[in-house]
This record gives structure tokens, sequence and C-alpha cells, in this order.
């Protein structure tokens, strides 16, 4: 996860601090199935933001060989 938040537009470090205070939120949580919900959550998290990287470069490739557009 905090690979994916190098190139995270407002900077890793603010990334990687919100990305702690969730961890830090969720420490205390013991059940099996918050737990499930929560790593779910965390997964969809991941693929939204490779999503959006991958979108970003898409849109930079399109400006660079379709300067008119």
């Amino acid at each position: 996860l905090l690979h994916m938040g190098k190139e995270y537009p407002k900077g890793y470090e603010y990334f990687r601090n919100k990305a702690k205070s969730i961890f830090l939120k969720n420490k205390d949580v013991t059940d099996e199935t918050e737990i499930e919900k929560l790593l779910h959550r965390g997964q969809f998290v991941l693929k939204e933001l490779e999503t959006l990287y991958m979108l970003r470069k898409y849109r930079t490739l399109k400006k660079r060989y379709n300067p008119d557009e």
C-alpha cells in the first residue's frame, strides 16, 4: 500500500500519515468478520489507486500524442 502512495497527488508523506492513522484507528478490532471487511476495503482502495494511476498515465500519453485535443 505504501508503494502505491509514492505517486499520490498530495505527496508520499500525506499518504503515509493518512494510512498510519487508519491502521491505528482499527488496531483494536478483534472480530473476524470485521477484520475480513476491513481487508476487503483495503483491497478495494488499492485497486482504486491503481486505476487512478493508470488513468493519469493514459491521459498524459494522450496529451503528448494528441496535443490539439
